[in-house]
């Protein structure tokens, strides 16, 4: 759905991107992260035409762009995009009919989705009289209304609280669910996690990651395992320490194993020395533990 191949682009002298390449596929929830100033931004606005790049290509639906692609993506920017002094029924009508929707149709899918975000009773209110939180459904609203191939979201939990968040959270679940691509853009590692298998990572301009998420946790994870068993660890040849947590002394430890040790040969270790196990876990570090290694690894070069 999404083809970025080799772009390039140059302000004055600030390259904003370098030779960056990744695809987002059908029905995907892909991840897009990176330190501000990264170029993030840049490349959401060359992929959506509005940045022409000066070298490399963008293809959308496995096509360079046309004009007629816009009514096919949907786009949420961080920053506001509504008419404050509007009533929020007239704004979405309006973006909808920018998409190609008929007036018609276009009032149908905003009652629709003013329904499905619990905001039926703010249709008539003016954009500004809403809470910040609220004016963020209305920005999502206003996203989904003309029904998109494609949706761009830019920081889509911005300025709500927790129960609209995980409501936001399980609405782009069902949305990749029914066919429509997404390209997620944010700095909250924990929503990527939870909705990405693939992400790319941009520092500088440049791409540091790119990938599988698991198969990147597992690359930038310690070598390490979260163990509860009876086994006498300072037996095992494998581990290079042990670190209890509290003094309880049933409770699980996380064992550090040698650089040349993996978890299934420790593993082994433990059942064949006889040992009952309760609880046995690779330790995988946190995606955020990670972005900012990898970000800041990339801002000392």
């Amino acid at each position: 759905m999404i083809r970025v191949d080799a772009v390039s682009k140059r302000f004055d002298r600030t390259v904003a991107l370098d030779a960056v390449s990744f695809d987002v596929q059908p029905g995907e929830i892909f991840g897009l992260l990176g330190p501000n100033g990264a170029g993030k931004t840049t490349l959401i606005r060359t992929i959506l035409d509005l940045i022409k790049p000066d070298s490399g290509r963008v293809e959308l639906f496995g096509r360079t762009f046309q004009p007629a692609d816009r009514n096919r993506i949907g786009y949420l920017p961080e920053e506001r995009g509504l008419y404050p002094r509007q009533t929020v029924t007239a704004v979405l009508e309006y973006l909808a009919a920018l998409k190609g929707l008929e007036a018609a149709k276009a009032r149908t899918q905003a009652a629709h989705w003013l329904e499905h975000f619990e905001l039926a009773d703010a249709g008539r209110m003016k954009v500004e009289q809403l809470s910040k939180g609220n004016q963020q459904k209305v920005q999502i609203v206003a996203t989904l209304v003309a029904d998109p191939a494609i949706l761009i979201l830019d920081e889509p939990l911005s300025g709500l609280d927790p129960v609209s968040a995980r409501f936001v959270t399980r609405m782009i679940r069902e949305r990749a669910a029914a066919g429509q691509t997404v390209l997620l853009s944010t700095h909250q590692m924990g929503m990527v996690e939870a909705l990405c298998t693939r992400v790319f990572m941009i520092a500088r301009g440049r791409q540091v990651l790119y990938g599988d998420l698991r198969e990147i946790k597992r690359q930038h994870s310690t070598n390490a395992v979260r163990i509860q068993s009876s086994a006498d660890y300072s037996a095992c040849p494998l581990i290079a320490r042990v670190e209890k947590n509290g003094d309880a002394a049933a409770a699980p430890v996380a064992v550090h194993l040698h650089d040349t040790a993996t978890a299934d040969e420790f593993l082994r270790w433990v059942v064949q020395s006889g040992a009952s196990v309760d609880v046995f876990e690779r330790m995988a570090t946190p995606l955020e533990e990670i972005f900012v290694t990898v970000a800041g690894a990339e801002a000392t070069r």
